[in-house]
């Protein structure tokens, strides 16, 4: 991964550098053993091309997806190594995780963050079906949607009539 990862391009709107083999070993060592913190999940796939099984030093590997959930909220980004940008990668897999997020038990709200001069994030978070809040956390746009069931208020029967209204004719 840290090949897929090493264009500074990648960071242009999100900042930071690209990292070392040995920072990136070590930041998905912590990743594999999960969140310290109980009430939260991270979820994390390294996206490759269809059919490989592993990166063979020749470029099978794309890029990631992630998801941190706090029931009842996932927060969800992606990244695609610029080799591989402008060919539905990151579209792809984003949906998958928006998709899979709402099988979650507890799972309501599907948010990412994005930057406001990023059209490509943006067109991924749309594609996901995640729409923009206008609302700023740190400088990027809150986009998010409503994923798995959604608590529904039952509807309560209309009555046959309004007081001071004439009775609906319910004959065909």
């Amino acid at each position: 991964m840290a090949a897929v990862l090493a264009d500074p391009e990648l960071y242009t709107f999100t900042g930071g550098v690209p990292a070392t083999p040995e920072s990136l070993r070590s930041r998905y060592a912590r990743l594999v053993a999960g969140s310290p913190d109980p009430a939260v999940l991270w979820c994390n796939w390294v996206l490759r091309l269809r059919g490989a099984a592993a990166d063979d030093g020749g470029g099978l590997l794309v890029g990631t997806v992630q998801a941190t959930v706090t029931v009842p909220t996932a927060e969800v980004a992606w990244v695609v190594g610029t080799r591989r940008q402008g060919r539905g990668f990151a579209r792809e897999a984003a949906r998958e995780l928006v998709r899979r997020l709402g099988e979650e038990p507890g799972v309501r709200t599907a948010v990412a963050h994005v930057h406001p001069d990023h059209r490509a994030s943006a067109a991924v978070a749309a594609a996901a079906g995640l729409s923009p809040t206008g609302i700023l956390h740190e400088g990027e746009v809150r986009w998010q949607r409503a994923v798995g069931p959604q608590d529904v208020p039952t509807a309560r029967p209309a009555p046959d009539h309004r007081p001071g209204h004439p009775a609906p004719d319910h004959r065909i």
